[in-house]
């Protein structure tokens, strides 16, 4: 739905503000708040979760967003959509929807969830947060999460609602600064990876969580409606261009999360696709008493599919394009350009298991050419994930090139 807003503008009074144009909109279509802090970039727009999210703005390029989120700040507002589910029974019907043990997360903390179909299909992922004892909210990524809970809450004591909360993301390395310095505080340092807290920002009582989409370091704010959110946004936008914050769209995240292997709900996996397949499996408690899927999951086959990919000279196209000696083996399912690796760069899924790090395959590229790529781990790099949590303070000040394949 590409240049959804600007299409929808003939309904918009050309003599109202920015602002004005995105509360007008926001009555007919599931817009983010803050979306006018986006209107003066020329947006493109796809629809995510019920929700418009930005694919293109006029004021970076791709590899301009990606050093600024490795190197500075960013703000990014994101097409989440969190959902809460509350009541006495709040536990047990998320116990039956997610393959993971619920009755671990504590109050304050996150935990990373995605739910599968009977057959061990995937619907999709997210982050869900412990609020109280029986409220939860799970801030989904795409896919129809709402009607699979209604579907399976019959004779449970629980209540699925939209809370109507909007997420936007700040990340980078400058992050923490900016956070301290809107909560006149020394926040950063005490809380962890996957945290949660209600804070004040500018009087005002928001709830923020230490994750993103990103692996950067990096924090998300919740904007609940009894928030001033303009107030809020239009702080967070003030005080952190001072910090070299600029507003972000799709591609900002698009090359760090293939880098560090974070899967994209509809693109890496699908109701296609089970968790072991792409590398998910670590994250299924197969020996919970019961939940949706489990029947399924515990037949089927645990080895991965799902590789990153390097590719020489070249950027990958997305679909059956990766080859050996002329035959397919396997599709790519997201694929962009490296700026810090000088490389295309991808999440493939393959036929054979046999074939992981270190295969080399011919791959079709969006120059019209077939150039050599290579299977590798993921992450790419940072395996232990020390960026996100502030351990590895070092920021990359040039490309850093992939060495190409040895032959």
């Amino acid at each position: 739905m590409n240049k959804a807003l600007n299409k929808l503008r003939f309904t918009v009074k050309p003599s109202i503000s920015d602002g004005e144009k995105a509360l007008e909109l926001a009555r007919t279509i599931g817009v983010h708040p803050l979306t006018y802090q986006e209107l003066p970039f020329d947006p493109e727009y796809s629809i995510y979760a019920g929700r418009l999210t930005p694919e293109k703005l006029s004021n970076a390029t791709a590899d301009e967003m990606y050093w600024k989120i490795r190197q500075e700040l960013i703000f990014r507002h994101t097409g989440e959509h969190p959902y809460e589910i509350s009541g006495p029974d709040a536990l047990k019907l998320l116990q039956k929807i997610f393959p993971r043990d619920i009755s671990k997360v504590k109050k304050g903390r996150c935990s990373y969830q995605f739910a599968c179909y009977h057959d061990g299909g995937m619907i999709t992922d997210g982050l869900l947060l412990k609020i109280n004892d029986n409220q939860f909210w799970f801030a989904q990524a795409d896919g129809d999460m709402f009607s699979w809970y209604k579907a399976h809450a019959e004779g449970l004591n629980v209540k699925i609602i939209e809370p109507n909360v909007w997420v936007s993301q700040i990340q980078g390395p400058r992050s923490m600064g900016l956070l301290d310095h809107l909560t006149k505080t020394n926040i950063s340092s005490s809380w962890k990876y996957f945290d949660w807290k209600e804070i004040d920002i500018s009087e005002e009582k928001v709830i923020i969580s230490r994750s993103g989409f990103s692996n950067e370091l990096g924090w998300e704010i919740y904007f609940r409606p009894e928030n001033n959110i303009q107030k809020l946004g239009d702080l967070i936008l003030k005080e952190g261009s001072k910090m070299g914050m600029i507003i972000t769209a799709t591609p900002v995240f698009r090359c760090r999360r293939i880098e560090a292997g974070l899967l994209s709900a509809g693109q890496d996996f699908t109701n296609k696709t089970d968790p072991y397949s792409v590398g998910l499996g670590r994250f299924i408690d197969i020996d919970k008493e019961s939940f949706i899927g489990k029947e399924a999951l515990q037949k089927s086959d645990k080895k991965c599919r799902t590789w990153g990919i390097r590719v020489e000279k070249g950027t990958a196209i997305k679909g059956k394009n990766l080859k050996i000696n002329g035959k397919i083996v396997g599709e790519v399912t997201s694929s962009t350009w490296s700026p810090y690796q000088v490389c295309g760069v991808g999440i493939v899924h393959m036929q054979d298991c046999n074939l992981g790090p270190g295969t080399v395959l011919e791959v079709n590229c969006t120059d019209g050419k077939t150039h050599s790529g290579e299977l590798c781990e993921l992450p790419m790099f940072d395996p232990k994930g020390e960026i996100v949590r502030g351990k590895n303070k070092n920021i990359p000040k040039e490309p850093n090139p992939w060495v190409g394949i040895k032959r």
